[in-house]
């Protein structure tokens, strides 16, 4: 009979306990829910707004907005900087208003001063203001890690103290002379028989100031294409294209070079390194050759 009240006992503690139990765990198996749940939507918020943000490769103007009335872009650019998208990757050149600005960071004051900090050196600008004033700034290529949101850039001038500042990057829109990516044709598909040419191109890229002359000379020959490329500027000293380096023909005059065309129409990716800035300088460009405008040489 003891036997039996304990096992009866033991019996009913168990069942309160698992009484008592059941609910808390279902308690706790729903909050767990909610919170994967809420994280879930949180992480599809994010996710969404990323791809609303994503750009496709190509050169836009947008504008540059900071919280100083010292460090804002030059007058003459009405506020604008180039955006430059590639790979998904987006950099914004800015010209400013004077050379009083020596660097910028992406990031605190703070970090800008640690070691292998990846600080930005500026380039040296042109602008040319509405009385036909023109005047040399320095400029930057920013990294821009997100559109219509603030972030941090720090700036050092020239008592050389780190400032901290918020900026952000709004309203893109394809840059003016902007044009759409073609399918690519080459020599053989136009049936162009050996001799020399002239086609229009275009250039897009860098700060949107440097051009080509225009019609570009080419030479076809067994099927290859070479075209003659005149810069609008001298300081061009090399040109990378497709991973090869093709130096200045000429020694006199804007920089010239002599690279290869593979496709009419399609946009050919180019780097040009350049030496009128403090120091040496790559920038990236595309080159757009209309074959609708070939013309035999005269």
């Amino acid at each position: 009979m003891k036997r039996k009240t304990i096992l009866a006992m033991c019996v009913l503690s168990m069942t309160v306990f698992w009484g008592s139990y059941v609910p808390v765990m279902a308690e706790d198996n729903k909050a767990k829910a909610e919170a994967e749940s809420t994280v879930e939507t949180a992480d599809e918020k994010e996710n969404q707004e990323k791809g609303e943000n994503v750009l496709e490769d190509g050169v836009y103007s947008a504008d540059f907005d900071t919280d100083s009335t010292m460090f804002h872009v030059n007058e003459s650019c009405d506020g604008k900087g180039t955006l430059t998208v590639k790979d998904g990757k987006m950099t914004i050149h800015v010209s400013l208003v004077s050379k009083s600005i020596q660097n910028l960071f992406v990031g605190k004051a703070e970090n800008a001063q640690k070691e292998g900090a990846e600080i930005l050196e500026p380039t040296t600008d042109s602008v040319t203001y509405s009385d036909g004033y023109t005047e040399e700034v320095y400029g930057f290529d920013i990294p821009v890690p997100a559109l219509d949101k603030e972030f941090d850039v720090a700036l050092i001038g020239k008592k050389g103290k780190w400032y901290d500042h918020k900026v952000s990057v709004s309203n893109p829109v394809p840059a003016e002379g902007e044009t759409a990516a073609l399918e690519g044709v080459t020599a053989g598909d136009l049936e162009l028989e050996d001799g020399e040419y002239t086609v229009e191109a275009v250039l897009e890229g860098g700060s949107g100031k440097a051009s080509v002359e225009n019609p570009v000379s080419i030479t076809v020959k067994n099927g290859g294409v070479t075209a003659k490329l005149v810069w609008s500027s001298p300081n061009y000293d090399y040109m990378l294209v497709a991973g090869k380096k093709y130096t200045m023909t000429n020694t006199e005059g804007n920089s010239t070079f002599e690279i290869p065309v593979a496709e009419f129409d399609s946009k050919l990716e180019v780097t040009a390194d350049t030496v009128a800035m403090s120091t040496p300088h790559e920038i990236d460009y595309t080159l757009q050759f209309d074959s609708s405008t070939i013309q035999e040489a005269e």
